[in-house]
């Protein structure tokens, strides 16, 4: 799939078609770029649910068509009982990834399509919350087939699922995995979704929903307490920005990785490479991305802890020195343990140009596993990022931020062009943002094109626990060779393979026209009118 998609109107690109379809019909209706994102944002949380859910956290960087970009931060703090004290004293040394004490963190990304639909009003939306929410109740009450995606991670991570409640009632029913294609359908989910159409995301926090949610987390054995869902509030923000070239680039500030998007993007620019798929481009990237994660580890945590801002990091000095660090023919030591991720990434851009960038995620596949018995809301594990250590950089703490991997991505041009891009997995997020931009941008090559290319990972990714250089077999194999000449631990894995993440983008230009792309390694569109 090398040719792009094209459109006049409006296009929305998600990892599941019925997804980008919820999007794509709010913009017939005359919705704008933030309005068909919710309703592309409710719709996936229930039609690929291995990969995410209104259990979950969300990210949002939107470009209107008239005035500076913005940001939503809609992540969930810890819960009042998420001490580190509460643990160790169960005889634990980590938090857990699966099971009640998994749920550690308040989900947040419903606030977020509050707080988008608010800034959405003052662009002229005027759909309601029951309309933009009717796909994803009609697919969560009436069933949606499952995917071959779904099928593979309910086999893959059923056996770890032990104290996860509720997980086998909802993803084996009748004690079987669902097959690829069978009828799945979510009835108590789909009753929590109208319940959000009706009385508003606000409900879920601080409304009748949000007492049923706290009542399902107190059975289940959560830390997470009526209360933390009532103190949550997603926060409004300025992104992160750099100047790359022509374009100023956007993406999240801490506790995303941001920051470290936005150092591979400056520092590759400043390096020489004149070819997108050969040893420079794939090394100089892989080299940067070291740089950049080291400064990501040392600093990125809940932005009321972090000290000194993210913003001294971008300034052209350190830039320049990373640079300078990195050797254009040898690898660099990397010995990081990584993280793991399931995430979704979707973006919109309508005909007035208004750009969105969403990212949506549970953390590993499945979350912490719990499926809350009477809402029917699989639980995040993001809280499984917080250490046991009150000294380490982020220790678990009440009301404390978890460290993200998500970070949506977003450039405007100095000819008017806009970009939306982004991608799901883990590490290599920033990395394939990089490649995806650089190829487009860099090397001019068409959107799909970009995004179909093959590509590489260095650290950990979702399904993977290792911590090498995967890279893709369709790469040449002189390039291959090169780099484990170089000194790189390399692993070569399948064509398209998922630990590539599921990438997306969207390209405006001046005239109108929107290009878009979706990665062939998912079950998504691009779909625009």
């Amino acid at each position: 799939m090398l040719n792009s998609t094209f459109a006049p109107h409006g296009m929305v690109v998600a990892p599941h078609h019925l997804a980008a379809e919820a999007g794509l019909s709010v913009l017939r209706e005359g919705g704008n770029a933030i309005e068909a994102m919710i309703a592309a944002a409710a719709a996936i949380a229930v039609v690929y649910p291995h990969m995410n859910s209104i259990g979950g956290d969300g990210f949002w960087v939107i470009s209107p068509a008239r005035g500076d970009p913005v940001a939503i931060d809609a992540c969930g703090g810890a819960g009042s009982d998420a001490t580190i004290g509460r643990y160790t004293e169960e005889g634990l040394d980590v938090v857990p990834t699966r099971g009640p004490l998994a749920a550690v963190t308040v989900a947040g990304t419903v606030s977020g399509w509050g707080a988008a639909q608010e800034i959405s009003a003052g662009l002229g939306g005027r759909l309601s919350l029951e309309r933009l929410l009717a796909d994803a109740i009609s697919y969560a009450a009436d069933g949606v087939a499952v995917t071959e995606g779904q099928m593979r991670n309910t086999v893959g991570k059923l056996p770890e699922m032990g104290p996860a409640i509720g997980f086998a009632e909802v993803y084996t029913p009748g004690g079987a995995v669902p097959a690829r294609g069978d009828l799945f359908r979510q009835p108590r989910l789909a009753a929590t979704l109208r319940r959000i159409a009706d009385a508003g995301t606000e409900d879920f926090y601080r409304g009748d929903l949000a007492a049923a949610i706290a009542a399902d987390l107190d059975s289940v054995g959560s830390p997470v307490r009526g209360t933390d869902l009532a103190a949550h509030q997603a926060v409004t923000k300025s992104p992160l920005s750099l100047r790359v070239g022509n374009a100023t680039v956007y993406n999240m500030p801490p506790p995303t990785q941001g920051l470290a998007s936005l150092l591979i993007l400056g520092t590759f620019d400043r390096l020489e490479c004149t070819d997108a798929d050969g040893f420079d481009f794939v090394h100089l990237l892989v080299e940067v991305s070291k740089q950049a994660f080291a400064i990501r580890d040392r600093h990125i945590t809940d932005p009321a802890y972090m000290d000194p801002a993210p913003e001294t990091f971008l300034g052209t000095d350190v830039i320049g020195g990373l640079a300078e660090a990195i050797d254009p023919v040898k690898a660099s030591n990397w010995r990081r343990g990584g993280t793991n991720s399931d995430t979704v990434w979707l973006g919109a851009i309508d005909a007035e140009g208004n750009a969105v960038s969403f990212i949506q995620s549970l953390y590993w596949e499945f979350g912490s596993g719990v499926v809350l018995p009477d809402t029917g809301i699989t639980w995040q594990n993001r809280g499984a990022s917080f250490t046991l250590d009150p000294a380490a950089l982020n220790p678990l703490e009440p009301g404390r931020k978890p460290f993200h991997t998500l970070n949506p991505a977003m450039a405007r041009f100095d000819d008017g062009r806009v970009m939306s891009y982004g991608t799901m997995g883990g590490e290599g997020q920033p990395q394939t943002q990089a490649a995806v931009f650089a190829r487009h941008v860099r090397f001019g090559m068409p959107v799909q094109a970009a995004i179909t290319a093959p590509r590489w990972l260095l650290g950990r990714t979702w399904g993977s626990d290792s911590t090498n250089l995967k890279i893709e077999s369709r790469f040449p194999a002189e390039v291959i060779d090169a780099l484990q000449a170089a000194g790189h631990d390399v692993e070569v894995v399948e064509p398209f393979s998922d630990l590539m993440g599921h990438a997306g983008a969207l390209v405006r230009r001046p005239g109108g026209i929107i290009e878009a792309g979706a990665d062939p390694r998912s079950d998504g569109a691009a779909a625009g009118y």
